[in-house]
């Protein structure tokens, strides 16, 4: 059947077969978050009559634009949606699910991106996958009084139990879900760990680059003045929907814009430009993953956490700053984020301003939080795979290194649209899907068993997957940073001379 027809439990859909896999895009999976529903926790949809068309991607949620317009992008205030890709669109087919869970800095992102396209990983590892979009920026994230927290990941727990209700009738088993994410993506699916809301809902996670920052509410509340200001208004629900959605993104990107002259005031989360993070709010988000899983949150739970080598080398990049970091440059950013500034000039003596500059700012915000996941993991009694990419983006003429978001195509299998031809190249080499069909096979043998095919992670050997054009076990190849950073709490990022 070429347009397959699914009864979901608030009305009928219909897809269509692409290349393979059944497609189904656009379900709502909550009612759109507009109107007095404004900065509210996500209600649940309401059902209609008919067959529903699922055709066409949903619109975008209000986004940053600092980095351009989204793509694919449609207008329309329907935000959160979700799309299915399924081998085996049938009751009882009862394969994997695997629900992957966009980036983007907690500002932007969305799941029509030509890069977060399901097609080809559900063809290949043989899952239902998933993806949604959920709020980011001020609409997700903004800490206001009259709303509720992290209402981003609200969604996203909103999405989850839809699947949970919805996904077996796709032809998913909604007792073998994984759920996975990179960057912020990868942050959100720590956070869900650590969740009480989201307990129950998936049974395998992996983390892909996660995003080590939390907030302390202060903190948050303190951005979310700066920007309110900037409209005019104060930080609450009652005024801020006074503004428009553009409005607030407009004045969330001038603030963004200028945010490393706010390290005095903000500290190290503007020092790293990181103007939103989940808030440990002790409700929502109790307490941060790394405390959570070591007090055992996770212990029922199989986790694959890792992260790429170079992480941070894409934003020099992007910010034409490679190979212009100075000597002050770098002992700031030691300053601000290195838990011993002096220990890491010592551990790495014939590094340069440079170099030293990205191994602090690729340990802080992706490295050592990805790879403190799977540790705090084993210390809860819980299972951990760590792994490492090491094998360098051919992008560029070979500059970017192994770079954040570069598994991202290698997973996905994506190798059209402006990331895949950023970090890819045009013409991709040979051995890109060499690499590729690694990560691919490990992701897949996990959502289906629970063992990538490689050692759990301890901590007397330290086993790890180390992904290159060939795939070795050897013990962590950051050993040197992990030492560094091992009494390091990664607590919620404090108001500096205000919460300690």
């Amino acid at each position: 059947m070429n347009a397959p027809e699914i009864r979901t439990e608030a009305g009928s859909v219909r897809g269509r077969v692409e290349d393979g896999p059944a497609v189904f895009r656009g379900i709502p999976f909550a009612q759109p978050p507009v109107g007095e529903l404004r900065f509210a926790a996500p209600r649940p949809v309401r059902a209609w009559d008919g067959v529903r068309e699922a055709l066409a991607f949903g619109p975008p949620p209000p986004q940053s634009l600092l980095l351009g317009p989204p793509s694919n992008a449609v207008p329309g205030e329907d935000w959160l949606t979700l799309n299915v890709w399924s081998p085996r669109p049938e009751a009882g087919a009862a394969l994997p699910v695997l629900v992957w869970i966009h980036g983007g800095a907690f500002q932007f992102g969305h799941a029509a991106d030509p890069a977060y396209d399901g097609a080809n990983l559900a063809r290949e590892a043989g899952v239902v996958l998933v993806t949604f979009n959920y709020r980011v920026g001020v609409e997700g994230f903004g800490h206001l009084r009259g709303a509720p927290d992290n209402r981003g990941l609200l969604d996203q727990i909103a999405a989850l139990e839809w699947v949970r209700a919805n996904i077996a009738a796709f032809g998913g088993d909604p007792a073998r879900l994984t759920v996975s994410g990179q960057s912020a993506g990868g942050g959100s699916v720590a956070a869900l760990l650590a969740m009480p809301g989201a307990a129950g809902l998936f049974r395998r996670a992996i983390v892909q680059s996660g995003s080590g920052t939390f907030f302390t509410p202060p903190l948050a509340a303190d951005v979310m003045t700066e920007i309110a200001a900037r409209t005019g208004r104060e930080p609450t629900v009652d005024d801020l929907r006074g503004v428009s959605p553009a409005g607030l993104v407009a004045a969330a990107d001038s603030v963004s814009g200028e945010l490393r002259t706010y390290a005095g005031r903000w500290g190290a989360a503007a020092h790293a430009a990181v103007p939103f993070s989940p808030v440990v709010d002790g409700e929502v988000l109790p307490r941060t993953p790394f405390e959570a899983l070591a007090a055992g949150a996770g212990r029922g739970i199989e986790l694959i956490a890792g992260h790429t080598r170079d992480e941070t080398r894409l934003s020099l990049v992007l910010e034409g700053r490679l190979g212009t970091v100075t000597d002050e440059e770098a002992e700031a950013a030691l300053r601000a984020l290195a838990p011993d500034p002096d220990r890491y000039r010592r551990t790495y003596p014939d590094a340069s301003a440079e170099r030293l500059y990205e191994l602090v700012t690729s340990d802080w915000l992706f490295r050592m939080p990805s790879h403190r996941l799977a540790e705090a993991q084993v210390a809860g009694g819980g299972r951990a795979h760590a792994y490492e990419l090491v094998w360098p983006a051919p992008g560029l003429d070979g500059v970017l290194g192994a770079c954040h978001s570069l598994d991202v195509p290698l997973v996905l299998g994506n190798r059209h649209g402006s990331l895949s031809a950023l970090l890819l190249g045009a013409e991709p080499p040979a051995e890109t899907e060499v690499v590729a069909r690694h990560l691919v096979t490990a992701w897949a043998a996990f959502a289906h068993t629970g063992d990538p095919g490689w050692p759990a992670y301890d901590t007397r050997r330290r086993a790890v997957a180390v992904f290159d054009t060939d795939l070795t076990t050897t013990s962590y190849p950051e050993e040197a940073s992990r030492a560094l950073w091992a009494g390091h709490a990664f607590a919620p990022l404090p108001l500096p001379g205000l919460d300690r």
